[in-house]
């Protein structure tokens, strides 16, 4: 599974000239679903989006403080192209996962959003449509995030997970 995480001063969803979603201040998630994700991986992106600090606190301090400390809004839009490769020069989705698992996995990871933290303060896009995504990118600051299907999900410091060979 992957997130792209942007902090932003806004954001908004348009499908058909229509906004069908919108938030304030807060974070853009775009989000890729791996065809072999499970609950884990995306409890732990659950996580990691409604705890990374990326705000700063009320001295101005940054890196202080999350989009649940901040009570800000999060946008979240479903965009199976994360999940691409490149064969040539033309894109490769097979390791994205199909329409029909993917968009009850997708509702479901919402759903735990806003279990987590406050449901009138999470948005989405139209999940299979054709939409224009409207960023205001503050800072700009944009953190990529992804956790392969499997892989440990404990946030531990660098220096504490094994050496992966290059394959």
């Amino acid at each position: 599974m992957k997130a792209v995480i942007q902090r932003v001063l806004s954001a908004s969803v348009t499908v058909d000239n229509e906004i069908v979603g919108s938030i304030g201040k807060g974070l853009c998630v775009l989000v890729g679903i791996s065809r072999h994700d499970t609950e884990k991986e995306m409890e732990y992106i659950v996580r990691k989006i409604l705890n990374i600090r990326v705000f700063s606190d009320e001295k101005d301090k940054r890196w202080m403080k999350s989009v649940m400390d901040m009570g800000y809004e999060v946008l979240c839009v479903s965009q199976f192209t994360l999940e691409s490769t490149l064969k040539g020069n033309k894109p490769d989705f097979r390791y994205a996962m199909s329409p029909e698992l993917s968009q009850p996995f997708y509702n479901q990871f919402l759903q735990a959003l806003k279990t987590q933290y406050k449901a009138d303060r999470i948005q989405d896009g139209k999940f299979g449509a054709y939409m224009q995504v409207d960023i205001q990118n503050d800072g700009p600051v944009t953190i990529p995030l992804e956790i392969k299907p499997g892989a440990p999900s404990k946030d531990t410091k660098e220096e504490d997970q094994p050496e992966q060979p290059l394959s």
